[in-house]
């Protein structure tokens, strides 16, 4: 009996803990904006804010009423670049005020301040909020800043307060590693990033490029010729690295129509992976970075190992 008796108090007492973490979990609502390229369905923790996308005198509302897939083909036929642009304070303001409301804290994780102004948004709405209002700068975009959501998500599950979800957010988010290979420098030369002659000579020799983002900017890595030693070259900069954290969030991305280069990668790169995760989650780049990148893209990101004294 008495056995019987400490079962149910150790079964009460683990219910009561994950009802605890549950109520904790469900008390702090992730805001991000689409720069982060998380469709639906997803998490009822997690709210998405869209960007505005514009072609010609047509806007959209990013991920919303245009799909990534959609808004490849319209790039494609544009014979202008879209135009995206941030989202406003007021945005912001409605959403910290209807997780206010209901009762939740709200941590906003947003794309690089150095690559759009959603943050410095973000900032003067969280203002008006006195307290339960944290916002983050992603210093990333895309996957970079999805797997930044979603480790949030990993720490509130943890039953983490809200405030030291942000301290330790802060702290990792200098281990994230985004590596990217591009099909085309079309885009960059159209976004005037690259000079017409160096993507002409970069498209006569198939010229891939290798980019990162460093401290909240994107950056060139390298040069490869071909799609093969693109491959290579992704690898050997993972392989830099202290090494993939697989405890916290991994996401590969793909730009445009197809995943056909990205699951090559994953076929040739199978040694990073194997033994490590089972399946490894997959995204689409979306219309914040997309419209640089342009279709073909893919990439990777993901948290490096923390070097140990």
């Amino acid at each position: 009996m008495q056995k019987q008796e400490t079962a149910c108090a150790d079964f009460c007492a683990q219910c009561r803990g994950e009802a605890a973490a549950e109520r904790v979990t469900m008390s702090i609502q992730i805001i991000t904006d689409s720069a982060s390229d998380i469709l639906p369905p997803h998490r009822p923790e997690i709210t998405v804010l869209p960007m505005t996308i514009t072609f010609g005198e047509t806007q959209y509302r990013d991920g919303v009423d245009l799909s990534h897939h959609r808004f490849y083909e319209q790039m494609v036929e544009s014979e202008e670049l879209p135009q995206t642009s941030q989202i406003n304070p007021m945005q912001f303001t409605e959403a910290f005020r209807e997780q206010a409301e209901a009762g939740n804290v709200s941590i906003a994780v947003v794309i690089s301040s150095k690559l759009s102004g959603t943050y410095q948004s973000a900032c003067i709405a969280a203002a008006d909020f006195p307290e339960g209002v944290y916002v983050v700068d992603s210093e990333s975009a895309a996957m970079g800043e999805r797997i930044l959501v979603e480790r949030a998500l990993q720490l509130a599950d943890e039953g983490l307060e809200a405030s030291e979800i942000v301290r330790r957010l802060e702290e990792e988010k200098k281990n994230i590693c985004v590596v990217a290979l591009l099909d085309t420098l079309e885009y960059l030369k159209r976004g005037g990033r690259i000079s017409k002659s160096a993507a002409a000579i970069g498209g006569l020799l198939s010229i891939k490029p290798v980019v990162t983002v460093k401290e909240g900017e994107v950056c060139l890595l390298g040069k490869a010729r071909g799609s093969k030693n693109g491959n290579n070259l992704l690898i050997q900069e993972i392989s830099k690295t202290p090494g993939i954290d697989f405890e916290k969030p991994i996401c590969l991305g793909y730009a445009g129509f197809s995943d056909a280069m990205l699951q090559k990668y994953i076929g040739d790169s199978r040694a990073l992976w194997e033994d490590h995760v089972e399946q490894l989650e997959i995204g689409t780049i979306g219309a914040a970075i997309g419209t640089h990148v342009g279709p073909g893209a893919f990439g990777v990101a993901f948290f490096k190992k923390q070097c140990r004294p």
